[in-house]
């Protein structure tokens, strides 16, 4: 297996199968700012989330820039127009923080799957298909959607496209749990939070676990309220790859500027 592919700020969730959630919360314009760290608090790469509009059509982007020249380069097309339904993805991932570089590509009206994987000698090796893919498809999306879930909902099946390196479906399966406080200038606050684990399906998910080769869970924290918000992430970018956090960052100003 190769990348897990899930980060991205949005994810289509369903209480049924092939259900898109109905659209809650309208996604609009934003532009974020994120770090990727290590657990121990040690910033690997810089961020930007970028989302905007195109009708009832939206592309949300998220970039990090790794301080040793890798790339983590992700967009989502999805629409809202009554459910969220992703349209196309891309993914690209280069670099010495990978184990392979790769460039996976879908659209979801054809079926039409690409993969591109860099290997030894730099020789590039292309798999292409024609899959039927579902329409609770989460590829690129995640915490947008989580943010309609309802926390009392206790358990939420949905679909992923992964590289293998062939493209090959799986499911993810989201379950509530205990949140934490965290504070705003000294003032506390409450935050809600999902685990979220990949069922590889069939013999290879019996046996994954067994020989070691199961990806880990991962967690993802929101704020909940009138207008819920993604807090943080923790989850590995790659398979084999380690837990890395991702967090909203501030603008710091020079001196000059204060």
């Amino acid at each position: 297996m190769r990348p897990l592919v899930f980060l991205g700020l949005a994810i289509v969730l369903r209480t049924a199968a092939a259900d898109p959630v109905p659209v809650r919360h309208a996604q609009g314009l934003v532009h974020g700012f994120l770090t990727l760290s290590d657990l121990n608090h040690h910033v690997l790469a810089t961020g930007d989330l970028l989302q905007y509009n195109n009708g009832n059509n939206v592309t949300s982007e998220l970039i990090f820039h790794f301080k040793d020249g890798s790339l983590h380069d992700e967009t989502a097309v999805y629409s809202q127009h009554r459910t969220f339904q992703i349209l196309s993805y891309r993914l690209v991932q280069k670099g010495p923080a990978f184990k392979h570089a790769i460039d996976l590509s879908f659209n979801t009206a054809t079926g039409r799957t690409t993969v591109k994987e860099l290997g030894e000698g730099n020789k590039e090796k292309t798999i292409s298909d024609h899959l039927k893919l579902p329409n609770d498809l989460a590829n690129g999306i995640i915490t947008t959607l989580l943010l309609d879930l309802d926390h009392s909902t206790p358990k939420t099946t949905v679909s992923m496209l992964i590289a293998t390196p062939k493209p090959r479906l799986v499911k993810l399966v989201i379950t509530p749990a205990a949140g934490g406080s965290f504070s705003i200038a000294g003032v506390a606050r409450e935050a809600i939070c999902y685990d979220i684990k990949i069922d590889l399906g069939g013999v290879v998910g019996v046996i994954a676990p067994l020989v070691g080769k199961q990806p880990p869970d991962f967690r993802v924290w929101i704020i909940p309220g009138k207008a819920p918000g993604f807090l943080k992430m923790e989850a590995p970018l790659y398979d084999g790859g380690p837990v890395w956090r991702i967090e909203l960052a501030s603008p710091v100003w020079g001196k000059s500027d204060n």
